[in-house]
């Protein structure tokens, strides 16, 4: 099972982002409700330890977190993969990520070392995009690349599984409760 656990973005972001997509021609769009900041993903896990983390994210206690938004940028160069919000990566979102990577690891969960790129994607691409796409998108992003959003606090922090089709990820929700 693919699971991931992430901070939920408050409406007043989700609409903001929301609009910003509308703007943008290419690729396949991350519905509204899909949006999402993940703090950790987990390729695989089992149920056993599905229940221990989500026993563990019951209990963690947080401070306040905030969601900030400063810019925008790709994944992948030559081939972009993926076109994202950029967040600031404030000392409390840091210290909630290691957190949540303390627990999935404390659940017996073999967790890769990985950096934390705080992010929020907006749409995927497909693994060769055609030239035109790729100029639309360098015009998207000259026009809104600089795009940013006042800090927010997210409300809810949410253990979703991630299941692969064909017309793209789709995300389910196991778990969620208040960040605070």
């Amino acid at each position: 099972m693919r699971i991931f656990v992430a901070l939920d973005p408050p409406p007043e972001l989700r609409d903001a982002l929301s609009t910003l997509q509308d703007k943008l021609i290419v690729g396949r769009h991350v519905p509204d409700d899909d949006l999402h900041l993940t703090l950790v993903f987990l390729p695989e896990i089992r149920l056993p330890e599905l229940d221990e983390l989500a026993l563990d994210l019951e209990m963690l206690s947080s401070g306040p977190v905030a969601i900030e938004i400063a810019g925008l940028d790709i994944f992948g160069a030559e081939n972009p993969r993926s076109l994202h919000a950029v967040v600031t990566p404030s000392p409390a979102l840091i210290h909630l990520q290691a957190k949540v990577a303390t627990l999935v690891r404390r659940a017996g969960i073999d967790l890769a070392h990985r950096r934390f790129v705080p992010h929020v994607t907006l749409a995927r691409f497909p693994a060769r995009m055609p030239p035109e796409d790729h100029a639309r998108l360098g015009r998207f992003l000259q026009a809104h690349g600089d795009w940013s959003h006042p800090a927010v606090a997210p409300e809810t922090l949410s253990l979703y599984q991630s299941t692969l089709r064909e017309d793209g990820p789709r995300y389910d929700p196991l778990f969620s409760r208040p960040l605070y």
